[in-house]
């Protein structure tokens, strides 16, 4: 395996372990599919997630999170999925924690949660938040099982 691959699948295997805890038990890594690839996690039917880690991730500019966006529409419309949003490893905040890690948004993907039109005029608009807080949204929407909480 080359390093960038070990880069994606370490970062990809990180945010799977996430899902999996916060309410998304079947969410798992897909397989590559070329150009006309549909993301790197399965969270759960109808939503997908594309994945950056490593030094590229922990220092991205605002032009690299715009193209990484582009590509995570482009997957989301291959794969035909509902939901698609990036997650992004942060800086200073290892695997253990990628609840942790930037999950980025356009508007009006948030805005196709509940189906609202809302956000149609700043439907492109970039949104940050981390990936527990994008999980808990969806859980919100109806995606995923709700999470026991232990008293």
């Amino acid at each position: 395996m080359n390093r960038s691959k070990g880069i994606g699948t370490a970062a990809e295997t990180a945010v799977t372990r996430a899902a999996r805890l916060r309410g998304f038990p079947n969410a798992d890594r897909l397989a590559l599919r070329g150009a006309r690839d549909i993301g790197d996690i399965g969270l759960c039917p109808g939503v997908v997630i594309e994945v950056k880690g490593g030094e590229a991730a922990r220092h991205a500019t605002d032009l690299d999170v715009q193209n990484w966006l582009d590509q995570t529409q482009r997957e989301r419309d291959y794969g035909n999925a509902a939901v698609a949003f990036l997650v992004v490893q942060r800086g200073g905040v290892g695997a253990i924690n990628a609840a942790r890690w930037w999950a980025y948004w356009r508007l009006g993907w948030i805005g196709d949660l509940s189906y609202s039109q809302m956000f149609t005029t700043s439907r492109h608009a970039v949104v940050r938040m981390t990936l527990g807080e994008s999980l808990d949204l969806l859980r919100a929407a109806g995606y995923g099982d709700p999470i026991e909480v232990e008293l």
